[in-house]
């Protein structure tokens, strides 16, 4: 994981870089000349706190620094990777990179966000060509995981395996190519693709809402998880690929597309294009349309995590690296009761009387009791470890956005099986308890999936808490039932 990394261009995809790796916890040095650079990266910062929050459940680090710089230099001085991401234009990268070389630490790593050059060419007048790559990656950056990983003619082999390593610190799915070639993979798709819908418009075959609601509503739905050939493998039946080459195979030969040739972009289709597209987006500004693509994307991809599959994947990886990085608040086996868990409120935890909505107490609990089982030593990575088996929540008070909160821990008890916790929820400035929780927690192995002891390690730790914890007062509302009382 990094520490401190530089960004060379602000624009949509460097605000995107520089959400992502604020958010992950890395110092960012921006250079854009852009006086508008830092306002743009705000608001881009904006929109992935309020998608990351919606995405996972998993605690973020704690933000980077934003400063901005005034020239290239100055904003790779001490950084141990950088990422230009300039407009598309190969003379104005070449420039920007070989200034950047000759300043940067002689490790950082360089890594371009083009959507196509060649990353020979880009390198050709920095200083240390061997450390640089391409970095592709997918708006919005700081949500969507993919990035295509493409090194140059003087790459070398642990550059690309640093830059994909650096990659996946941050949540993103690197794809490594396997040689140099323009527009890389994923664009040269999307130029098929665009290329025939420009001909649908152009021929007034379709507008560009039609041919947007061929793909959200038919394929595209599928190529979210499945990708192009393993949907085509499973349209071919039980027989698999070969027979829907067979099948289908004849119909390329036939003059549908038109794929090899370009429309015109002439004032009168640009003109249809934009009317079209304006049309399409009744009026919504693009900040709104931005929200709404954001909450469509988490709600798939949470959809997907839920299979642990595709992106989804991405997401499960990323949160068990979240996990394991999570900062508790220094805490001791004797300290009593344990404080490892904190929080600030989000807004989306707000229900609509102002409050924190119910679930999230529970969800602040649960985050608590993993906080635990890693104070514990548990990886928290699909091995043994104690599960809940049984909570009993008491709501004392509420909760508002932007507070600050903090919960205790006492163990109350234990065996070779069990462990019996009492947590405790509190508003940080004013120390008003507002929740408890009792919990009774279950050791369980992994290979079986049933009851276990703990290790001789976890129960010796356990004991020690036990013991340290057994000199506090009982909680008052420990082994408190529902029931109606006269």
């Amino acid at each position: 994981m990094i520490e401190r990394a530089a960004l060379l261009g602000g624009g949509v995809i460097g605000g995107g870089w520089a959400a992502r790796l604020l958010l992950a916890g890395v110092d960012v040095a921006l250079y854009d000349p852009s006086p508008d650079a830092g306002r743009v990266v705000e608001q881009m910062l904006g929109n992935a706190r309020r998608a990351l929050r919606r995405l996972t459940l998993a605690p973020l680090p704690a933000e980077g620094t934003l400063t901005l710089a005034g020239d290239p230099e100055a904003a790779v001085a001490a950084v141990q990777f950088v990422q230009e991401s300039a407009p598309e234009r190969e003379g104005l990268k070449r420039e920007l990179l070989a200034r950047a070389s000759r300043a940067a630490p002689p490790e950082a790593i360089f890594a371009s966000s083009t959507s196509g050059l060649l990353p020979s060419r880009l390198a050709a007048d920095m200083v240390h060509p061997e450390r640089f790559t391409v970095g592709h990656p997918f708006n919005p950056v700081y949500l969507l995981p993919l990035v295509e990983v493409c090194g140059g003619e003087r790459t070398t082999p642990e550059t690309v395996a640093r830059a994909a390593e650096i990659y996946a610190s941050l949540g993103m799915r690197p794809l490594v190519l396997r040689r140099e070639v323009d527009a890389f993979i994923a664009d040269r798709l999307m130029e098929a693709l665009w290329r025939e819908a420009l001909w649908l418009v152009a021929d007034d075959i379709a507008t560009v809402e039609e041919i947007d609601d061929a793909i959200r509503f038919g394929a595209g739905l599928r190529w979210s998880f499945m990708g192009t050939f393993l949907t085509y493998r499973i349209a071919g039946g039980e027989k698999g690929m070969r027979h829907f080459i067979a099948q289908f195979g004849p119909a390329l030969q036939l003059p549908w597309t038109k794929l090899t040739d370009v429309p015109e972009l002439t004032e009168e289709l640009l003109d249809k294009l934009v009317a079209q597209s304006d049309a399409q987006a009744g009026g919504a500004t693009t900040r709104s349309l931005e929200r709404l693509r954001d909450d469509c994307l988490i709600a798939v991809m949470q959809g997907l995590r839920a299979n642990d599959y595709a992106a989804g994947a991405s997401v499960a990886t990323w949160e068990r690296l979240l996990h394991a990085r999570a900062v508790a608040p220094a805490a001791r086996d004797d300290e009593a009761p344990l404080r490892l868990h904190r929080v600030d409120v989000p807004p989306e935890w707000i229900d609509y009387n102002g409050h924190v909505h119910e679930s999230r107490y529970l969800q602040a609990f649960g985050d608590t009791t993993d906080a635990l089982l890693r104070h514990l030593g548990f990886a928290l990575d699909g091995g043994d470890v104690y599960m809940t088996v049984e909570t009993h929540l008491g709501h004392l008070g509420q909760a508002r956005a932007g507070e600050r909160l903090h919960v205790t821990t006492q163990v109350l008890g234990h065996d070779e099986k069990r462990v019996h916790v009492f947590h405790s929820l509190y508003r940080t400035d004013d120390d008003a308890l507002l929740a408890t929780a009792e919990q009774m927690l279950l050791h369980v192995a992994a290979g079986s999936g049933r009851a276990a002891p703990a290790a001789p390690a976890v129960l010796a730790r356990v004991a020690r808490i036990a013991a340290a914890h057994a000199a506090l007062p009982r909680p008052e509302r420990a082994g408190r039932s529902v029931a109606l009382r006269h």
